[in-house]
């Protein structure tokens, strides 16, 4: 009862039923806050603090920023949802304050647009210095079946290099995109291939053109780190799949690098296996194992997930067994 009471203490204050309402709708800065609410940075810090205290809020932090969002655990979680959701749709604050998170999700949109325009032409050149490229899609090949893979979605497909490293293994592949520039040096580069069944069209990630189960395969690689929402991503992701389908998720293990943020658009600086595997779960995928090819400064993690088949137990061996996987 105590518990419960302090609980709802925490909340019961503008600001703070605010701040819930806000985190409700995605993962956000200080900064951020701040600006839509137009209060000073210590005070919002300090309803922040009191807010995770009552286990109402998740604070997480990446380099030097610090992230904060609705938590989803425990009889806490459940409790932040039902205020959030007793807040009146029309209240015209909340109006507002909706408002300007839009225009803050709309503003890194068009900087991660923006740098996807003036990068296109030199993507590879770019990734390179991140990225061990061969060594990745050598491991991404050795998790493929050796049957091959039937019909393969890749998932912000870029300039389409994932097309034509696993496309060879598929019936049918098709890449999805939101920028016009990737997808035009992704279809000149397929038009010079003999990979006649592979193509790509654009596509919002979070909203995927094509009915539930329609792929046997889907690959999200080096995508996730730009995702507003990456656990939304793996969920459209796996809606996608057919049972028994293979997801295969390619990005950064956690580091500190914030030159990925402040030049290349990075929202996430990584991502931890518990935090994959955690998402793969709330989309009703299991996580195979985790393959880890370490790097200088950054180390590239593929986790494996499948959706269950019809009649199997998602723990089934059998689902879960992935040849030629690293740790």
């Amino acid at each position: 009862m105590d518990e419960l009471l302090a609980t709802l203490k925490a909340a019961a204050e503008t600001t703070r039923l605010r701040l819930l309402a806000l985190c409700a709708h995605g993962e956000l800065t200080v900064t951020e806050l701040t600006q839509i609410l137009g209060q000073s940075q210590p005070r919002v810090s300090r309803h922040l603090k009191l807010l995770c205290d009552a286990g109402l809020l998740d604070r997480f932090r990446e380099g030097t920023f610090a992230f904060y969002r609705l938590t989803e655990r425990g009889a806490s979680g459940e409790l932040a949802r039902v205020l959030v959701d007793a807040i009146p749709s029309d209240d015209p604050t909340l109006t507002l304050d909706l408002e300007r998170l839009e225009a803050i999700k709309r503003s890194r949109s068009e900087a991660a647009a923006s740098y996807f325009r003036e990068n296109a032409a030199r993507w590879h050149e770019i990734r390179s210095l991140h990225v061990p490229e061969r060594e990745v899609e050598e491991a991404l090949l050795r998790l493929i079946p050796g049957d091959g893979i039937g019909d393969l979605l890749d998932i912000g497909t870029g300039t389409g290099r994932m097309l034509e490293v696993l496309g060879p293994r598929a019936r049918r592949a098709v890449g999805v995109d939101q920028s016009r520039e990737m997808l035009s040096i992704a279809r000149t580069k397929l038009e010079d291939t003999a990979l006649r069944h592979c193509h790509v069209r654009q596509a919002d990630m979070y909203q995927l053109p094509f009915p539930s189960g329609s792929f046997d395969a889907a690959v999200v690689h080096q995508v996730l780190h730009f995702a507003e929402a990456p656990a939304d991503l793996l969920a459209e992701a796996a809606r996608v799949l057919r049972p028994g389908g293979l997801l295969l998720v390619v990005d950064f293990a956690p580091h500190a690098l914030e030159s990925l943020r402040a030049e290349h658009a990075h929202r996430r600086l990584g991502f931890s296996d518990a935090e994959v595997a955690a998402w793969c779960r709330q989309s009703g995928l299991e996580c195979g194992a985790v393959v880890h090819l370490p790097g200088e400064p950054l180390t590239v993690s593929i986790w494996p997930a499948v959706r269950a088949a019809k009649g199997a137990s998602p723990a089934d061996p059998s689902i879960l067994s992935i040849s030629g996987a690293q740790s």
